[in-house]
């Protein structure tokens, strides 16, 4: 017997692969219909078997992404639809802002293992993620999670960044922040003037060089900004003291 199911979850379930997820276990499953996010959470509705639709409930609970914290699953049955396949709908907004945003995570073993293979685009690239890792409340805006609603949308992703973003089999399919040396955010080193004087590695070379010989740098990180200084150096962690007016620090 063929049914419908309406399914809303709250929690921590935005930024961490959970649309993908779904995606990928209604296609296992040959389920159709949609998941979306709001600004509440996740929202699903699926059409099949009633048997199917239960293990459907089940493995959505026990199989969730690592990250994602389910605080509620509500779920109703409803007159079969007749969707005819499963997609990804557009998100929606509403009056109810609840969705929990997790901290930055960590480099995945995967990204890391990417980022040093000399073999791969991402070689050395510092602002690399996916749907497991990377930063996620640094750069939200605003709810839903989407890529317009994060500091990311100034970088319009390249083509071989959109075929990963649109694969269902790759794990940055639908990762919001998906960017590459081509197409996102860059390593770059600038004066006190605001010029560019370097990029990429050899900007990392000039910090490192600089804050050895007992300069402070401005850091910019997804978070905010921080100095850094050689802390071995007296003289150079006097002066930052004084530019902070913390001298007894």
């Amino acid at each position: 017997m063929i049914t419908c199911i309406h399914i809303a979850i709250r929690g921590a379930v935005q930024g961490v692969g959970f649309r993908p997820f779904i995606y990928r276990l209604a296609m296992e499953s040959n389920l159709k219909g949609y998941v979306l996010n709001n600004s509440s959470g996740v929202f699903i509705e699926a059409e099949g078997e009633e048997k199917t639709i239960r293990d459907f409930l089940f493995r959505i609970e026990n199989e969730k992404p690592p990250h994602a914290i389910i605080i509620s699953m509500e779920h109703s049955f409803l007159d079969p639809v007749g969707y005819k396949d499963f997609i990804i709908k557009e998100s929606e907004g509403g009056d109810e802002v609840s969705a929990m945003i997790l901290p930055d995570i960590a480099v995945c073993d995967d990204c890391l293992n990417e980022m040093f293979d000399v073999k791969v685009r991402r070689y050395l690239y510092p602002f690399i993620n996916c749907n497991n890792c990377g930063t996620r409340f640094s750069i939200i805006e605003s709810l839903p999670y989407d890529r317009p609603n994060t500091s990311m949308k100034t970088f319009e992703m390249c083509d071989r960044c959109r075929e990963e973003y649109e694969d269902p089999m790759n794990r940055r399919f639908h990762a919001q922040p998906t960017a590459c040396p081509d197409c996102g955010p860059k390593l770059t080193f600038w004066n006190e003037r605001g010029n560019t004087i370097s990029e990429k590695g050899e900007a990392l070379y000039n910090t490192a060089k600089l804050i050895k010989e007992g300069k402070i740098i401005a850091l910019k990180g997804v978070g905010g900004f921080q100095r850094s200084v050689d802390a071995s150096n007296d003289k150079a962690r006097n002066e930052m003291r004084k530019r902070k007016h913390r001298e007894e620090k």
